[in-house]
This record gives structure tokens, sequence and C-alpha cells, in this order.
């Protein structure tokens, strides 16, 4: 009996043993993260260290985590959710980097949609997280919810709707992907506000592998052979160039080609930056308000190779008189994009970067006579393209009293050494700024091209000063479009970003009141904006520097002193009311149809 008792205690023991080391197991072993903190994670794993939002009920659990790992990832809280991704983009652009927002569900995802297209139609590379009504919700109208998938669907390269924990890691990883390869573009990740609380201690890929158009393609060998032929036998060659060769880094093998043969390059709005625009070869960019010299040249060209553009229609003009000697040339990373617009006699698939360093490792191959003796039939050419410069060249009368927007750009560049980073909104001011600042390299022009968003200037010149602290950031708006989005001059302030906002200011929606001038007998029907807030008072308001000029006299000092200044500054400058934008080729006309003046 004794020996019985005895066992019995001892197996007790035993059994308290076990039982003490598994709650202790218990204790040690970290729970199981939420979802809201694998996102969080996520982010940081995909080399995120700046996000751009505002919170709301749908997204708290991820605001909780990013105030928790707030060591690794810096919030900026914008005060409006267009601002947030405006923002993010400022960032890419200005980086190539994948700039991300995060708003809440219904009216914060609506508000970022402006953001969302503006990027779509830039190729921005852009993650958007969207909260959203629980899984048990969606479809009962609960309150604050939207289809966000539906809505952002054509304005976006990816977008998913989360519907198990499990897949938001793998989610989070193939976003980022799929943001920055091939053709960038945003992608929206709609979380719902049940799978940021769900636990998950074993997440699961969806896809093994991924496949983006023209990001793997090999070059077309026999293609880029007769490419380099083409360049090398012309007689009127132009290289056409866009948005690709910021996007792909390849400025330095746009160089290489353009001055091993003497090719003259001519860039579109978003090109800007990719070729100097005061190198010899640099005809300025073409298009509806491009240089005299850029849409003669592609008018009379022989061979016109483009790279890393679409034929945008603001460019082209009528598109059956665009180029219409020219053998057409297309080179881009989509292959969407070739023949959608204007077919070629010759293309093929590849990145900037890609396609003109084959094209310039083929001519390093080359008989060096051959090269010379293309130079030699080219001397031609070179003379009517100077005769053209020289015939028409961007300039401006400037006036004793008043301030002329052309001049503001010029005395800008002056001041500022040509070094700075520009971010314009869009509208007269925005063309003014592409023609009179001579950009020198990549990223240092951003603006809105494809959507044409007023109201972007501001908000993407924060990301941009955010992404490139050491940089002069100066964004050049209207005091139309500065008005829509003007609040995140507070969030400037709040961040202490250094931000200099100089706004053109002529009492009108300028673009507008031009075409009315012009297509539609001075009819000025609500373009009228002299009734406008005192905008040095406004930034005072905010705590920001407010300076005005108002006479050429003040232009210069005005400038260097808020430009001096270590804070936000914000220039009021009283520019000519009724100044056009010439050249301008009339929507839809023949290239050489240019009103000069």
């Amino acid at each position: 009996m004794a020996r019985e008792d005895k066992k019995t205690m001892t197996t007790s023991v035993a059994e308290r043993t076990t039982a003490a080391e598994t709650v202790t197991a218990q204790e040690t072993t970290p729970p199981a993260p939420r979802g809201a903190e694998i996102l969080v994670r996520g982010l940081i794993k995909n080399g995120v260290d700046t996000v751009f939002g505002l919170p709301g009920g749908a997204v708290l659990h991820i605001y909780d985590e990013i105030w928790r790992y707030r060591e690794k990832i810096t919030h900026y809280l914008v005060r409006h959710e267009q601002g947030a991704v405006h923002a993010a983009e400022g960032f890419a652009r200005a980086t190539g980097r994948v700039g991300v927002a995060l708003v809440t569900s219904g009216p914060g995802a609506t508000n970022a949609v402006t953001g969302i297209a503006t990027a779509y139609m830039d190729s921005i590379p852009l993650v958007v997280i969207t909260g959203q009504v629980p899984l048990t919700m969606i479809g009962t109208d609960a309150f604050q919810e939207v289809d966000t998938f539906g809505v952002t669907l054509p304005i976006v390269k990816h977008s998913y709707l989360v519907k198990d924990v499990r897949d938001l890691e793998a989610i989070i990883d193939e976003a980022f992907c799929i943001a920055k390869s091939g053709k960038p573009g945003p992608v929206v990740i709609d979380v719902p506000k049940c799978i940021t609380a769900d636990l998950c201690d074993r997440p699961r890929r969806l896809h093994a592998e991924y496949l983006f158009d023209g990001a793997d393609e090999p070059v077309d060998e026999a293609a880029l052979a007769a490419v380099v032929d083409r360049l090398t036998t012309a007689r009127r060659p132009v290289l056409y160039v866009g948005g690709g060769i910021v996007t792909a880094d390849a400025a330095d093998e746009l160089m290489a080609v353009a001055e091993t043969l003497r090719l003259p390059v001519t860039p579109t709005l978003m090109g800007l930056g990719g070729f100097p625009t005061a190198h010899e070869l640099s005809l300025g960019m073409l298009g509806m308000h491009g240089t005299y010299a850029a849409n003669m040249a592609v008018s009379e060209c022989d061979l016109l190779v483009a790279v890393g553009v679409r034929f945008d229609d603001r460019v082209t003009g009528k598109l059956a008189t665009f180029a219409p000697q020219a053998e057409i040339v297309h080179i881009d990373i989509a292959a969407s994009n070739i023949g959608k617009i204007k077919k070629p006699h010759l293309s093929f698939v590849a990145d900037a970067k890609t396609a003109l360093r084959a094209i310039a490792e083929k001519l390093g191959n080359l008989d060096p006579a051959a090269v010379e003796e293309g130079k030699a039939r080219r001397a031609g050419w070179w003379r009517q393209l100077a005769e053209w410069k020289a015939a028409v060249p961007l300039a401006c009368e400037y006036s004793e009293n008043e301030i002329k927007p052309q001049q503001v750009i010029e005395e800008l560049h002056r001041v500022t050494h040509g070094d700075a980073i520009i971010v314009t909104d869009v509208g007269q001011h925005q063309m003014w700024a592409a023609q009179f600042y001579p950009f020198k390299r990549s990223r240092q022009w951003l603006t809105s091209g494809g959507l044409g968003t007023m109201g972007f200037g501001l908000p993407a010149a924060i990301g941009a000063k955010l992404a490139c602290p050491d940089q002069l950031v100066v964004a050049v708006v209207g005091d139309g479009g500065f008005q829509m989005t003007n609040q995140e001059i507070i969030t400037a302030i709040q961040y202490r970003i250094p931000l200099k906002v100089i706004i053109m200011n002529n009492g009108y929606l300028g673009m507008v009141r031009q075409w009315q001038e012009m297509f539609y007998d001075r009819a000025y029907s609500e373009v009228d904006l002299s009734v406008s807030p005192d905008f040095v008072k406004l930034a005072e308001a905010y705590g920001a520097e407010g300076l005005r000029a108002e006479k050429p006299a003040d232009l210069k000092r005005v400038l260097e002193k808020g430009l001096a200044h270590d804070g936000v500054t914000i220039f009021d400058i009283v520019v000519t009311k009724e100044e056009n934008v010439f050249p301008i080729i009339p929507a839809g006309h023949d290239t050489r149809n240019m009103i000069l003046k």
C-alpha cells in the first residue's frame, strides 16, 4: 500500500512538472501576429520607411501597429486623402521607389481615386492600402462601405480584396513586385477590418512566380540590327523619347546613342530631364506646347525612333499627319502600347535602358568609317534644324510694369543655378516651367502628364522633398490648382519640411481662359479667380513665410529671400493676367499648324 501511495505521489509530481513546462512554453512562445502587424511588417520587409495617410475606423488596427513600429516606419499625416496619394507619387517620382499611401474605407478610398488615376496614367509605382468594412458586412451598405476594388479597377495595374489573413503577407510582396516591375503602376490592396484583427501563424504563398508585361522579354536581335541600320543610314532622323527614359534610368544610354551618331533628341513633357535641355543635340520638348524646331523636325524627318512613349494626343496632334515622311520605330516596355495609337514600321518590346544599351553596344561594334559617313550624311539636316531653332526660339518680351510668367521661371532658374527639383501643378504655369527651366537630369521634373491633375503640385512636392531632403524642391503652381490642395501646407509645417511654393497668380484658370480667348471668341465663362484669398496672409495663418512680388523689380529679391528661408515659403507672384502659352498646336491639328504668337 505504501509503495502504491509512493508511486501515485511520484506520478502526480511528474504530471505537475509537465504542466508547468507547458505553461512556461506558452508564456515564452510569441502569440500569432494579427493581420495589421503582418501588413506593417510586410511594408518594412519591402523597404518602406515612409507612408502618407489619414486614419479612420476601418484602418485603426493598422495605425495601432504603425505606432508600435514607429522606429522603423514614419507616417506623415496629410489633411486629405488625395494629398496622401500625390505625396506618395512625388516620393516615387523623385526616387523610382514604390510610394505608399494608407487611407480608410468609403470616402477615404474615393478621395484617393484622383491620385491613383494620376499615377496610373503616368506609370508611377504605388501601393495604396485602403480600409474596408468586415467581410461579413460587405454588400450590406454598411457605414463607410464602398466597392473600392470595383471603383479602382480601371485605374490600377492590379488590385486585391483580401479575404483571408493567411494570404496577406504574400499579397503585400506581390503588390510591390507588380507595382515596380515591367511598366510600373499603382496597386490597390483593399483590406477588410476583420482581416487586420485576425491572427495568423501559418501564412501561405499565393503564386510561385510572377509574369509581367515586357519585364523579361529578350531583345529581338533581328529588330535590333534593323534599328541600328536605320539609325546609321537615315538622312533626317529624330529620337523621340518619353517618360520611359526616366522610369528606366536610361539617360546615360540615351546620351551614348545620341552622341555616337550625333542624333537630334526631342523629349515629351514626361521625358524632360531624360536628356539635358541645354545639350547641343536637344531640340527641346515636342507636342502641343513644344518648340518650333522639335515639331518641324518630326514633321520632316525620315526616321522617327520612339523610345518609352505612347504617342499621346498632346504630342501627335492630328494623328494621320504625324511624322508623315518617317519610317517609325517604336520601342516600349509594354507590348500593349506598340501599335495602339500609331502603327510602327519596326518595333520591339524592351525597357528603355535595355534597348538603348543594346543599340549602343551594336554601334560600338560598327566600322568607325561607317559612323562618320552617317554623320556627314546628316550635315544638311543639322543646318535645317539650326535654322528652325534660330527662327522661332522660346522667348518673351518683358515689361517694366508687369511680371511676365516666363520671367518668373527664367529668374527661378538663375537663382537656383538650374539645380532645383521642379514640381508643378497643371495649366499654363506647367507649360512655362517646361519651356523655360532647362533640366539637367532625370527626376528633376515632376508633373502630372496623362491625367492633368490640378492640385497635384503641392502634395507631390512634399513627397519629393522627403525623398530628397538635401535637394531644393520648388512647387510651381497656379492660383487655381493651389486652392485645390493648399491644406497640405500644414502637413509641411507640422513635419518641418522646408518646401518652397511659387504661386503664379493671374486671377484666372489660365489655360482654360486661353482656350476661351483663342477658340471661343473670348467668352470667359467661369474662369475668373479674382475672388481668392490673400495668399500671403493665408501662408502666415498656416505658420509659413508669405512673400509677394507685384513688379519686375521685386522678383529677384523676393525669390532669393524666400529660397533662403529655412522653413516653408509661399510666394504670391502676381503675373500678367492674360498672357498666353506659345507655341500652341490646336487640339487635333497638324503639328505644322503651330500658332506662334
